[in-house]
């Protein structure tokens, strides 16, 4: 895909999945404003990532509809917004802390709102949100994260139409090995990854070229709109 003089701006670009969908749109040749909360982190993406000339950073929390609205304010508008940032937190529904409740819902659905209603958008833009494979495959703990992948889905489908003619669709990633899992699985990550690959069609976990991939997809097939691309290496079928 050739993204030239296109202006991308990626919500969570500083690690992950997000500096993997950045890398991959400046391969194509876009301009990137990459979003994230440490300016530290996101000088580090950027340094990186390297063509600095075609690489903006802005410190904003995406929870926060003032700050999503000045970032919009202050960029010139974008071909395409890719939302990549998320505060997970699994636990058991009886033991829930609901103020992480919360914040996992506002990094996710309510952050999703703050930029479909903010967004300065070329018309043949698009915006990508991500959801997940707990929406379809949850897990004991899980139940917040499915439950608000589960809401994006939908609202993915209801903004298509009200913000169309631009594009919404959203990504679902399956297990992906990115920085959370080291807080999530600690030192038995590589073990669980090896387990989880066995049980997976395609024998392995995924890494963030594959979602950037996918959300290239998103961006430039014109005749995509209102759907869910599930990118998780058939963990929904086992």
């Amino acid at each position: 895909m050739n993204l030239e003089k296109q202006h991308v701006v990626v919500m969570g670009g500083s690690s992950g999945i997000g500096l993997g969908v950045a890398r991959a749109c400046l391969e194509s040749g876009a301009s990137l404003t990459l979003v994230g909360r440490s300016p530290q982190k996101l000088a580090d993406a950027a340094a990186g990532l390297g063509a600095a000339h075609r690489v903006r950073t802005f410190a904003a929390d995406v929870t926060d509809e003032a700050q999503v609205r000045r970032l919009f304010e202050e960029h010139p508008p974008a071909h395409h917004v890719v939302l990549t940032a998320v505060h997970g937190h699994y636990q058991p529904i009886r033991q829930m802390e609901l103020s992480e409740a919360r914040l996992t819902i506002d990094s996710k659905l309510v952050a999703a709102l703050h930029v479909a209603k903010h967004a300065r958008l070329e018309p043949n833009g698009s915006l990508v949100f991500t959801t997940g494979i707990a929406a379809d495959r949850p897990g004991p703990g899980g139940s917040v994260i499915a439950a608000v992948n589960g809401a994006l889905v939908s609202l993915v489908r209801a903004l298509a139409l009200e913000l169309a003619p631009v594009r919404v669709n959203a990504v679902s990633p399956g297990w992906i090995d990115t920085p959370i899992w080291d807080t999530l699985a600690g030192n038995a990550k590589q073990q669980r990854f090896e387990q989880h690959a066995r049980r997976l069609p395609v024998g392995r976990v995924g890494v963030p070229a594959d979602i950037a991939h996918a959300v290239l997809f998103l961006m430039g097939n014109g005749y995509t709109t209102g759907e869910v691309l599930n990118v998780d290496g058939g963990h929904r079928l086992v």
